[in-house]
C-alpha cells in the first residue's frame, strides 16, 4: 500500500486529471505526456509527487476506493428500516451510480484487467478494494442474519460485479433491479433456519 502522503493543489489536480483521463480511457492509453498536457503541468511537477506512473494510478486507485466505501457506507447509514434492508441499499446506491452521467464501468474491474498478474501493485491496489468491499458485506450479511456470512458475500460480490459490466455494456441502470432481486431472494435463503 502507499505510504500517507500530505495533500497539496498540484499534487490534487494531478489525481483529478489522472482519475478523469483513467477512467474515461484506460489506465495503458494514458500517457504521461497526455497526462501533463491536460493537467497544463510540467513533467517534473508529476514526478515531484509521484515517482512513476504506477504510482500514480495506485493513488487514483486508493482515492476512488475511500471515496467508493464512504458513499456506500452513507447510503447504508442513511437507510432507516432492518438490517436486510440495509444490505439491500447497496443495490440501490448501484442503481444510482449506473445512472449517473458519468458512469463508465468500475476502474477496479478495469485495473485487474489491464494488470492481470497478481504480483503487480496496480493489480493488488485493486484487489484490496475488491476484498475490502467484500468484508463489508460480509459485516452486512452477518448483521442481516446470513447463517455463512462469508459465502453469501461472495456471491453478492459476484453479483455486483456482473451488475456493473451489464450496466456499463446496456447503458441500464436495470441490471442494479435485477441484481437487487436477487440478492433479496439469495438473502432470504441465507437466514432460514436448517430443516
Amino acid at each position: 500500500m502507499a505510504e500517507a502522503v500530505i495533500s497539496s493543489p498540484k499534487r490534487d489536480h494531478l489525481m483529478a486529471t489522472a482519475w478523469r483521463l483513467f477512467y474515461r480511457d484506460g489506465y495503458r492509453a494514458v500517457g504521461i505526456d497526455t497526462l501533463i498536457a491536460e493537467a497544463g503541468v510540467a513533467k517534473m511537477t508529476l514526478y515531484n509527487h509521484f515517482a512513476s506512473k504506477d504510482e500514480l494510478i495506485i493513488g487514483v486507485l486508493e482515492k476512488r476506493d475511500c471515496e467508493l466505501r464512504a458513499s456506500i457506507n452513507d447510503q447504508v447509514n442513511a437507510t432507516d428500516g432492518s438490517a436486510a434492508e440495509k444490505l439491500l441499499s447497496v443495490f440501490d446506491w448501484l442503481e444510482r451510480w449506473f445512472g449517473s452521467t458519468d458512469f463508465n464501468g468500475c476502474a477496479f474491474i478495469r485495473a485487474l484487467s489491464e494488470y492481470p498478474d497478481p504480483r503487480h501493485p496496480i493489480h493488488q491496489a485493486a484487489w484490496r478494494h475488491k476484498v475490502a468491499m467484500q468484508g463489508a458485506l460480509t459485516e452486512l450479511c452477518s448483521q442481516a442474519g446470513a447463517h455463512n456470512p462469508a459465502a453469501l458475500a461472495n456471491t453478492l460480490s459476484l453479483l455486483i460485479d456482473g451488475a456493473i459490466v451489464a450496466a456499463q455494456a446496456t447503458g441500464s441502470t436495470a441490471p442494479a433491479r435485477s441484481a437487487r432481486d436477487t440478492a433479496a431472494t439469495l438473502l432470504a435463503l441465507a437466514v432460514q433456519k436448517p430443516a
